[in-house]
Formats: C-alpha cells, structure tokens, sequence
C-alpha cells in the first residue's frame, strides 16, 4: 500500500521496504531508511517516528528499530537530542549507500565522525605516515622502468606481489610464493572474489563466525552465499558446532578471524586451530582467515597466521585499513594455489592503481610500515591503558573483556539496560559508541547487553572525556 507523506519534515508516513531477502531484520530496515533518503523520499531534517511506532507498522521488534536508529546517529546519517524526536541530519542523503555497494572504492563523501570517536574499526587518523607514503610514491615513480608504467596486472604488479609475500613470511609466518597473491582494494575487495569464485565452484554456503564484522559476510551473500552462523566462545568459534553446522547444510567452507575475533576480542584457542585446519582437509574445503588487526597484540607477539598451518587449505586475507587507514585502498589476498587458478586474471573489477602498488612496494621492504606499526603499537596500548583505567574509576562495576590487543574492547552493561538505547544517548552527547548486536548474523537474543568500545580513533587526550560522557549516557538510560 502506497502512503503519502503529507508533511515534509515527518518521515511518519514514508514506505520503508525490508525486502524478503535472508539478511537480519536490522540490516534490511537499516538499508530501508538509507533508500529513502537516498531517493529523495525523506528529506533532510525529517522527524523519524517513534521506535514503538515503527515497530508496529513494520511488525518488528522494537528492539530492531532502536538498534537501527542508534547506529545511524552514531555514524552521522541521523541525529539525536534529549527530548527530541530522531531526526534524519540535514546532508544525510548525500551520504546515503546504494542497495549493492561496489567491491572497489569509489568517491563518495565520507560520513562526520562523532567529536569523541568510540567506535571500532578504526585506526588512528592522526598518524597517517604521510611522509614515509610519499617517499614510498616518490622513489617508485623515480625509479620504475618505464615498462611498468603500462596497463596493470589484474593479479597485482609483481614487486608488489612479492613484497607481501617477504612481509608476510617475516611478520605473520605464512608459506606462499608471489604467484598465490592478490593485490587487491582491501579485505572487502578480497572477500568479494573469493566469494565469487566459491559459489562458480558450486559453493552455496558459508559458516560465519556469530557474531563477526558484517561487512564480508554481505559481499559473500551478494555473491550467492548464504551465511550460515556459527557460535564464538572465549575459545574462538566452537569447532565441533562447526563442523556441525558443515554437515548439516553441507557447507564446505568457513570465514574465521583466529588472531583476533571481532567483536569479543578473543583468539582461536590451539587446540581449535588445528580441528579448524583437520575438518578443511576432512570435508575437501577452504578456510577463509581474515587476518583482522592481527598486528596489534599488546601483551605478546601476535599469533602465527593460520595460512602457514595449511597453505593449501586456507586463503588469507588482510589489508592496510585498520593498520594505516581505509583510505590508501590497498590488501592483499593468499590463496591456496588450485584457488588462485580458478579466480583467473580478474574476478572482482579493476587492479589498484600501478603507482599505488609500486608505493607498497617500497613502504614494505624499506621498512617505513613496520616502523609505523611500531610506534602504533605503543600509542595503542598506552591508550588502551588510560581507557581500561577510565573505564574503571567511572563506571568500576561493569565487566570489560577482550584481549590485550586490536582497536577495541567489550563493555558488559547492567541488567535491563538496552546497548540500543545507550548508543542513542551517546550519540547525543556526540560520543560514537556501537552495539554489540549489531554484528550478530542474527536478531535473535544472544547473550546479556554489551557495548563494543572503540579506541583507535579516539584522540589519547579525550580519553577521560569520552569515558565519563558514555557514563553520564548510561545512567540518563531508561
């Protein structure tokens, strides 16, 4: 039924289609309201209805609505007040997303940043190594034969090939050689033709880790997958309800973060590294290991890539987004060689750029991203230090888990109290904090209320500020 919004600055009345697709109730009326705007049907500085009015239109939980109206204040698309109704903020349709995102960048203007920036997923902003990129971009456009200046590699240029191999070797133990890399615009970019090439091969499932970043698990389903969740304990995923899930759907291949799971910052225990590694060989599958800021472990060396346990079992995935920034556009991909064959010279859109890569190139053997990661590491503990201790005088009664390692840690919340409507208090105070639900595969209920606390954009100065505006948050919270 077609209704008509007869005021332009209420979104009361305006359409939303979920859709009836597989993806979470959460992710389908969160792309719902992002169409919307997007077509012009909600204009900026409209009032969105109340969540308990949303949610008997639609039919949905009001847990739903909430959680989509918190996440959209956090990210800047919406805005919130004390008092006030949530409203769609005044440039949101310029950042409005397409129904199927690209799997390369494209330019877009970038959402605003909350001013005390706990979200995850991000690395520190202000520590770009600007001059150490350029120096990298400067020598490789000096020196490159002219011969490497034609049409790029689908596979990725060749010294760029085998310098993450060399890195790779040296800082993560993996086994490959310069032929099983991809480079590619990120993990996403990555995920992407893999999920491709899985379903050409008749693929028509993928075990997920539940909950775990939803970004690749949506590229795996616009390719055909269909995400099947598997739980995660303080062990890492659950192996046995794995290979459960496996022989019950008949999948055959599974995404997994063992270095460090996000988002409850666990690591896959050994015991389970090797059961992960045996059910591949069992069953003939792949292991997909998305080497998620793995290089950030804090109370030891990091842990060795699972892909050096079984090169031919397990494809690797990692990139500069949380190490350096999103915005350098540049990862890579390890395949097992009988997969690098099948993905051909391009399964997922055009190369980055030859410069680029020649400029990774040189930022890797010259040292320059190792040197960055360095004096990353050190600035990240510190500040994980001065939150945990934040965390402690300002709010001493509520758990915090996770380990010694990664961009973010995990804030258990009092009973009763609803991540959904903190997140909404928060973004009020103009604080970005995310729902731990949020990266369920599933709205099912799982587990007590938690926040997942960011801390890699969040400037060392601001620490105590953001810590005491979340807490002042959490006690306005009904």
């Amino acid at each position: 039924m077609a209704l008509v919004q007869t005021n332009p600055l209420l979104a009361w009345d305006t359409v939303l289609d979920l859709g009836d697709d597989d993806a979470p109730l959460v992710a389908r009326l969160e792309r719902a309201v992002r169409d919307a705007v997007h077509a012009g049907r909600v204009p900026g500085g409209a009032a969105l209805p109340p969540s308990r009015a949303l949610a008997d239109t639609l039919g949905v939980s009001r847990w739903v609505v909430t959680e989509v109206y918190g996440q959209l204040v956090a990210e800047g698309f919406c805005e919130a007040r004390v008092g006030s109704r949530t409203r769609i903020a005044a440039g949101a349709a310029v950042h409005a997303t397409p129904k199927r995102p690209p799997a390369y960048p494209t330019s877009s203007a970038p959402a605003r940043r909350p001013r005390l920036d706990l979200a995850p997923g991000v690395p520190d902003l202000r520590h770009v190594p600007r001059a150490a990129w350029l120096r990298a971009l400067r020598d490789a456009l000096a020196d490159t034969p002219d011969a490497d200046l034609g049409a790029p590699d689908p596979a990725g240029h060749p010294p760029a090939r085998a310098a993450v191999v060399d890195y790779l070797a040296r800082a993560r133990s993996t086994r490959a050689g310069p032929d099983d890399v991809l480079v590619t615009h990120g993990a996403t970019d990555g995920m992407t033709r893999l999920a491709r090439a899985l379903r050409s091969a008749g693929h028509r499932t993928l075990l997920v880790e539940d909950p775990s970043w939803g970004r690749l698990r949506d590229v795996a389903r616009d390719a055909g997958l269909v995400a099947v969740p598997v739980p995660v304990d303080d062990g890492g995923i659950d192996v046995d309800a794995l290979a459960a899930a496996a022989a019950r759907t008949g999948a055959r291949a599974a995404l997994v973060a063992p270095a460090h799971q996000f988002p409850t910052g666990v690591a896959l225990a050994p015991g389970r590294r090797d059961a992960l590694v045996s059910w591949a060989r069992a069953v003939d599958g792949l292991v997909v290991e998305d080497d998620y800021d793995a290089e950030f472990r804090y109370d030891r060396r990091p842990v060795a890539a699972l892909q050096g346990h079984d090169p031919g079992r397990v494809a690797l995935l990692g990139s500069l987004s949380k190490t350096v920034s999103p915005a350098f556009g540049l990862g890579w991909l390890v395949l097992p060689p009988r997969w690098r064959e099948r993905l051909g010279a391009d399964a997922g859109g055009p190369a980055p750029s030859t410069l680029d890569q020649l400029a990774l190139a040189r930022f890797l053997t010259g040292g320059g991203y190792e040197r960055h990661l360095r004096a990353a590491r050190g600035r990240f503990r510190r500040r994980r230090a001065a939150l945990l201790a934040a965390l402690d005088t300002a709010l001493p009664s509520l758990p915090v888990s996770g380990l010694a390692a990664g961009l973010h840690v995990v804030l258990g919340l009092p009973d009763g109290v609803p991540a959904a409507a903190v997140v909404r208090a928060a973004a009020a105070r103009d604080v970005g904090v995310t729902d731990l639900r949020r990266y369920r595969v599933s709205a099912a209920d799982h587990g007590p209320e938690a926040l997942v606390v960011g801390y890699g954009n969040l400037a060392d100065a601001r620490v105590d500020e953001a810590v005491a505006a979340l807490a002042a948050a959490l006690v306005e919270t009904p």
